[in-house]
């Protein structure tokens, strides 16, 4: 085998080590709470995990190789699809008992922090279970390979490449930080601190201590996984609404742009960042169109109730969380649609967000908008500028390639959902709720996948991995050109 092969094995075999150690928070807390079946199940899944990691990892220990991009391309996905079946374990041989498909549906959605689930009965679940599914969409936020670049010093080598594959977004190559380890520790803290910030918010609000937690650590992720079938329904609470509002934008925000705030002490660096601006004003526009919608369709009698529910749902499927008001599918139309819809556009770069991002949009529309004003003047000269700066060519037909690739993912998914057994419409809904990482989908998958065929299982396990890498860092791997020396 070869150096290139052995390092990557050796990397694999570590990040999978790492995976397993998720298993240990929800055993010991089984174990306090007293739980029967749960404390062995995840010791167990926990021991499973580590050997197989440690049976890759020693032959290739003292392995020396320096790795390049496409490396990285190769061991990010593959840390994405080996993370979700080591973590489906766990679903298998404990409650809920889920069959195989199901279980890794369950694992890869909550580590791409898609959201969507196939268990029914939430309520009924052990606390160490809901706390677990909790905890892998904290780790998929900011990211499991960037968890690794962050605290791993074995990882340096190649740790660029990594970084690159694994971020989101078209301003993946900004660094915050001289070294790469470090601008992953760094993105880190402030996901970590948000996350502490947003679980005392909610707990003073109202929560108990357990959801209060459980539920910060799926909204700063934009994650969208709850502790109970209702999810912010059971509780009835405003104030809790406007508090995931609030941290579900946040998450929406590039990481970025939190951390040189928190630096600088200061928060002008918001105020100058136009993909910031362009991401505020859908959400205001959005909010405002959706609540107009469902006072004047009477889905709610009050315009202060049809305002504060749109924006929760305007929020939460822009920034892909997926956190659904129950019976939100039967609002007045277009209402569902619209709100559905904005999962494409998504957050911003650099962000915990799935969807295609605000920036590259953003930059698509005025590119189009330079060809019609193009068509008009031919012989004028045009730019597309973000931010006030000219935008390089190379960028713009880069975003726009990047764009017609994912449409194109996303139109071959559909057509594979309905030749599962679908309807059009819930084919669309699982297209876009699995692509996009944002939960909810429409029709027959608006609360859950648990109806559908296994087909729609796998093909959605795919989708969320797909959406989650940004679909280049997948599909590079089917080229032949990838996999020559």
């Amino acid at each position: 085998m070869s150096q290139r092969f052995l390092a990557i094995q050796r990397i694999l075999g570590v990040i999978i080590m790492l995976s397993s150690l998720t298993k240990l928070p929800p055993a010991l807390l089984a174990l306090a709470w007293r739980e029967q079946e749960t404390p062995g199940v995840f010791f167990g899944s926990f021991m499973v995990s580590f050997i197989v990691g440690v049976v890759l990892w020693y032959p290739a220990r003292n392995v020396n190789y320096e790795m390049r991009l496409r490396d990285g391309f190769l061991i990010v996905s593959m840390t994405w699809i080996f993370a979700s079946l080591v973590s489906a374990l766990p679903f298998v041989h404990g409650p809920p008992h889920l069959s195989y498909a199901h279980a890794i549906f369950e694992a890869t959605s909550g580590l791409t922090t898609t959201g969507a689930t196939v268990i029914i009965g939430l309520d009924d679940l052990p606390r160490s279970v809901l706390f677990y599914r909790q905890l892998l969409q904290f780790l998929g936020g900011m990211g499991i390979v960037i968890l690794a670049v962050a605290i791993l010093p074995m990882l340096k080598i190649g740790g660029t490449q990594l970084f690159r594959a694994e971020s989101t977004g078209p301003s993946k190559d900004t660094k915050l930080t001289p070294r790469i380890a470090e601008t992953a520790k760094a993105l880190w803290s402030v996901y970590f601190g948000l996350t502490v910030l947003c679980a005392v918010s909610y707990w003073v609000a109202g929560m108990t201590l357990f959801d209060a937690v459980c539920h910060a650590l799926s909204t700063v992720s934009t994650a969208g996984f709850s502790t109970h079938d209702a999810a912010f329904d059971y509780w009835q609470n405003p104030i809790l609404e406007w508090i995931a509002i609030v941290f579900m934008t946040l998450g929406g925000i590039n990481f970025g742009l939190h951390f040189v705030a928190w630096r600088r002490a200061s928060m002008s660096v918001y105020g100058t960042d136009s993909e910031l601006r362009s991401y505020l004003r859908i959400i205001a526009g959005a909010s405002l169109l959706v609540a107009s919608i469902l006072w004047l369709g009477g889905t709610f009698a009050s315009g202060v109730e049809a305002f504060r529910h749109a924006t929760f749902q305007v929020v939460s499927n822009i920034t892909t969380t997926g956190f659904a008001i129950s019976g939100f599918s039967g609002w007045a139309h277009p209402a569902p649609l619209l709100v559905v819809g904005l999962a494409f556009i998504g957050g911003c770069a650099g962000s915990t967000v799935g969807g295609l991002k605000v920036a590259r949009v953003v930059m698509v529309v005025r590119q189009g908008y330079r060809e019609i004003k193009q068509l008009v003047h031919p012989k004028a000269q045009f730019l597309v500028k973000m931010g006030g700066r000219r935008v390089s060519e190379s960028v713009v037909l880069s975003v726009s390639g990047f764009i017609a690739i994912w449409m194109l993912c996303f139109v071959l998914l559909m057509l594979g959902m309905n030749m599962t057994g679908l309807d059009i419409e819930s084919s669309f809904g699982a297209a876009v709720a699995t692509l996009t990482n944002l939960g909810p989908g429409l029709g027959a998958v608006a609360e859950t996948f648990a109806n559908v065929s296994d087909g729609a299982v796998w093909l959605g396990t795919l989708a969320m991995i797909l959406g989650r890498l940004e679909v280049f860092s997948l599909l590079v791997l089917l080229t032949p050109q990838f996999w020559r020396e």
